[in-house]
């Protein structure tokens, strides 16, 4: 698809510096929420690298999610006339918000691992009795003892076409 150059070194500019690149599926949209540019240029560029190996596609919910790879990084480089040492941000380390002598984990003592709170972390853990509800208002008896589906004895579950009843698995003939 023929482009503006302008468009083409933006979209290639911010899919560098970002290493991903999101874009709905609606190529009627005027700009792309990120460039100042069509959805429709994006789309188009992106699938042209995305057939040259220089990305991979994922797509959900109606969104495409590109992501750059070694060889994509190695042609922008190339494109956009970059050094090196200049990587995209999805190859940078983060920067800790940690101080330097901080400890991945705090030493326990001889509390354990669950501290001075038992095994149960300190909760009343289960019922005091065993959870079975009991619903005599309901059609069928769906409490102790009951159906469990509530749709009478006619119902044999796994028979297939045709069943054992002339009926084909439909309700009982007095239940009209």
């Amino acid at each position: 698809m023929l482009m503006p150059k302008k468009a083409r070194i933006a979209i290639y500019s911010y899919l560098f510096k970002e290493g991903v690149c999101v874009a709905e599926n609606n190529t009627h949209i005027p700009k792309h929420p990120n460039i100042e540019v069509p959805n429709l240029y994006v789309i188009k560029l992106m699938r042209s690298l995305k057939s040259r190996g220089y990305v991979t596609q994922n797509f959900c919910w109606n969104h495409y999610y590109w992501y750059l790879t070694n060889e994509g990084i190695e042609y922008l480089r190339e494109y956009l006339h970059l050094e090196s040492d200049i990587v995209p941000n999805t190859l940078k380390k983060p920067k800790s918000s940690r101080p330097e002598g901080f400890e991945a984990r705090r030493p326990r003592g001889d509390r354990g691992d669950r501290g001075d709170r038992g095994a149960a972390g300190g909760k009343d853990v289960g019922p005091s009795a065993p959870f079975r509800p009991n619903y005599p208002d309901r059609p069928y008896g769906r409490g102790r003892g009951g159906g469990g589906r509530g749709r009478g004895d006619y119902y044999r579950g796994g028979r297939g076409r045709g069943g054992q009843n002339e009926t084909s698995g439909g309700p009982p003939p007095d239940a009209e």
